[in-house]
C-alpha cells in the first residue's frame, strides 16, 4: 500500500514538472520568436532605439535574422566593414552566451533606469563573470548628431567583446559533446539539457525520497537551486538559459508554496489538538475555513509572484479582483455579516457549546456554534437555528456561568398570626438560613417583614447560594423551602390561602347591619 501511495506520489510530481516545463518552454519560445514586450518604436529612430531594452532586443533580433548592417547601427564605434561586422557578432555570441536572462528588468523607458543620478545617460544591462573580474555591460545615451538621444553600446564595453568573445568559446560546452546531443531537440531545447534534467530530478527527488526523510517539498527546491547553480555555471544560448532559469523559478515558487501550505497545515492540527478536551470546540469550527482562506492566499501570493517574474503586470487583475470582491460583498451582505458575527462570538466567547442561555423567550443549551449559525436546544428539545448575526446583535443571558444562585421567596403567613409568632418565624429563619454551608455569607442573607398584605402578612427571604450547576440549586432549594414550612409550623403559624372580605346588606330592613363573611378560596397550585 505504501508503495503504491510512493508511485502515485512520483508519478504526479512527473505530470506537475512536464506541465510546468510545457509553460515554460511556451514562454521561452514566445519570446525567442517575438523577443517583446517592446516599447513602440519612436518616429524619431526606426530601429527602436529610445529605450535600452529596445536597444538590446533590437540588436539581438537583427543579428538572428541575418541583418548585420543593422546591428552595426547598435554599436558606438569607430569602426566600418568587415570590422564592425565582425564586432558586432562577437557581441551577439557574447550576450547570447552571458547576458543574465532576465530581460524583462531591463529599462523601457527613454530616460533609461537612472540607476546612478550621476550618469543619467549611462545604463547597465548587466553584469558578466570574466576571468579578470566583473563587467558590466553598458549601454549609453548619444547627445550629438542627428541620432542624438537613442541608446547604443557603449565604446567601453565594445572595447573588452574581443577578449570575452574569445573566453567564451573556450568553456563553451557545444565543444565538447557528440553532434547528436547538441542538433536534436526536443521544444527546441537540446537533448542532452534534457537528460541533464532527467538525471538530476532522479538523483534529487527519485531516489531521495525513498527513505522518507527529505520532504517532497525540500527536494523540489535543492532541485531548483542545483538547475539554477549549473546553468549559471554552463555557458548556453540565451534562449535556453531563460527556458531553464523560468524552470528553476517555477520550481522554487512551486517549493515554497508547498512548504507555506504544509506548515499551514502543521499549524491547523496543533491547534486542533490544543482545543481537544477543553470544550471549546467551536474554535475548530473557525479553525478549518481559516485554514481554507489561508491556503487560497498563499496559492494566490504564488500565482503573483509567477506573474511578476514572467513581466505580467497582474495589476489590472487585481483591481478586476477587487471590484468583483466588492461586488460578492455586496451580493452576500447577510451571509458575510452572519460569518463575521460567528468570528465575533467566537473569539469574545459570548457563548459556548454546552451553556445554557436565554435568547428572548428562548430558553435552552447550546448545542453547535458554526461561522454561518448556532443551533439551541430548547427546553422542548427542539433545535432552532439562530443566524450569528443576530446573536451578535442581541441581548443573550448566559445562564449556565452564574458564580451563584439567587435564592428569593415570599412566605405569606396568615393575617390572624400574631407578632410573636412572625418575629418567631423571622428570626428561625435568618438562623437556620445562616448555618447552611451553601449560603453564601459574603452577601446579605435577608428575612425580613415587609408588607400587611390585603389577604396576608409577607415576610421576604433573599440569600445567594453557591453552588455548581441549576440542577443542584434546584435540590438545594427544596430542602431550603421544606425546612422553611417546618418553621412555620413550629411557630404555630400556617401560610395564607388567597382571599376576600365580602359585605352583604340588607335592603329591606330599617337598620342595615353589616355581617362579615370571610370567603376563603384555596389557591390554584
Amino acid at each position: 500500500m505504501q508503495k503504491s501511495r510512493a508511485t502515485r506520489r512520483i508519478a504526479f510530481a512527473c505530470a506537475a514538472l512536464i506541465a510546468l516545463l510545457n509553460v515554460a518552454s511556451i514562454s521561452a519560445q514566445s519570446s525567442a520568436t517575438a523577443p517583446a514586450p517592446q516599447a513602440p518604436a519612436s518616429p524619431g529612430d526606426s530601429l527602436d532605439r529610445r529605450t535600452p531594452k529596445g536597444t538590446v532586443l533590437g540588436f539581438m533580433k537583427a543579428i538572428r535574422d541575418g541583418r548585420t548592417e543593422i546591428a552595426v547601427q547598435y554599436l558606438n564605434t569607430p569602426l566600418r566593414g568587415d570590422a564592425a561586422v565582425t564586432l558586432a557578432e562577437q557581441l551577439f555570441v557574447v550576450l547570447d552566451r552571458r547576458l543574465p536572462p532576465r530581460l524583462s528588468v531591463l529599462s523601457d523607458r527613454p530616460e533609461g533606469s537612472l540607476a546612478n543620478p550621476f550618469t543619467p545617460d549611462r545604463d547597465v544591462i548587466g553584469t558578466l563573470t570574466t576571468e579578470n573580474g566583473p563587467l558590466d555591460l553598458v549601454v549609453e545615451r548619444t547627445t550629438r548628431g542627428a541620432a542624438a538621444g537613442v541608446w547604443v553600446f557603449s565604446r567601453a564595453t565594445l572595447a573588452a567583446i574581443p577578449d570575452l568573445y574569445d573566453e567564451v568559446n573556450l568553456v563553451a560546452v557545444d565543444r565538447y559533446l557528440p553532434d547528436f546531443f547538441v542538433k536534436t531537440r526536443i521544444g527546441g531545447i537540446r537533448l542532452f539539457e534534457w537528460l541533464v534534467f532527467v538525471l538530476l530530478f532522479g538523483v534529487i527527488y527519485v531516489v531521495a525520497g525513498f527513505p522518507r526523510v527529505i520532504p517532497g517539498s525540500v527536494r523540489l527546491f535543492v532541485l531548483a537551486l542545483v538547475l539554477r547553480s549549473l546553468v549559471a555555471a554552463v555557458d548556453l544560448p540565451l534562449v535556453e538559459r531563460r527556458f531553464w532559469m523560468s524552470v528553476s523559478a517555477v520550481l522554487a515558487i512551486a517549493a515554497v508554496t508547498w512548504i507555506a501550505l504544509w506548515l499551514n497545515q502543521i499549524a491547523t492540527r496543533y491547534a486542533l489538538r490544543r482545543v481537544q478536551g477543553t470544550g471549546r470546540g467551536e474554535i475548530a469550527t473557525m479553525l478549518r475555513p481559516a485554514r481554507r482562506v489561508v491556503d487560497v492566499l498563499i496559492l494566490a501570493v504564488a500565482v503573483i509572484v509567477v506573474l511578476f517574474y514572467f513581466g505580467v503586470d497582474p495589476t489590472a487583475a487585481l483591481a478586476g479582483l477587487g471590484i468583483g470582491g466588492i461586488a460578492v460583498a455586496l451580493a452576500a451582505q447577510k451571509t458575510l455579516e452572519n460569518v463575521i458575527g460567528g468570528v465575533s462570538i467566537i473569539a469574545d466567547k459570548a457563548v459556548c457549546v454546552g451553556d445554557a442561555v436565554k435568547l428572548g423567550d428562548v430558553v435552552g443549551t447550546v448545542d453547535y456554534i458554526g461561522l454561518r449559525s448556532t443551533r439551541i436546544r430548547t427546553l422542548d428539545r427542539t433545535i432552532l437555528t439562530v443566524p450569528n448575526g443576530q446573536i451578535a446583535t442581541a441581548n443573550v443571558e448566559t445562564l449556565s456561568v452564574r458564580d451563584k444562585f439567587w435564592f428569593r421567596h415570599f412566605l405569606s403567613l396568615r393575617q390572624t398570626t400574631s407578632s410573636g409568632q412572625i418575629r418567631q418565624v423571622v428570626d428561625g429563619v435568618q438562623a437556620y438560613l445562616q448555618r447552611q454551608p451553601s449560603v453564601d455569607a459574603s452577601e446579605a442573607v435577608r428575612v425580613r417583614f415587609i408588607r400587611l398584605g390585603t389577604s396576608s402578612l409577607d415576610i421576604e427571604v433573599f440569600a445567594y447560594l453557591r453552588l455548581s450547576s441549576w440542577d443542584e440549586f434546584l435540590a438545594t432549594q427544596q430542602e431550603l423551602l421544606l425546612e422553611i414550612m417546618a418553621i412555620v409550623e413550629r411557630a404555630g403559624a400556617s401560610i395564607a390561602l388567597p382571599s376576600q372580605l365580602l359585605h352583604l346588606v340588607d335592603s329591606d330592613a330599617a337598620a342595615s347591619s353589616a355581617v362579615n363573611l370571610r370567603v376563603s378560596r384555596r389557591a390554584a397550585p
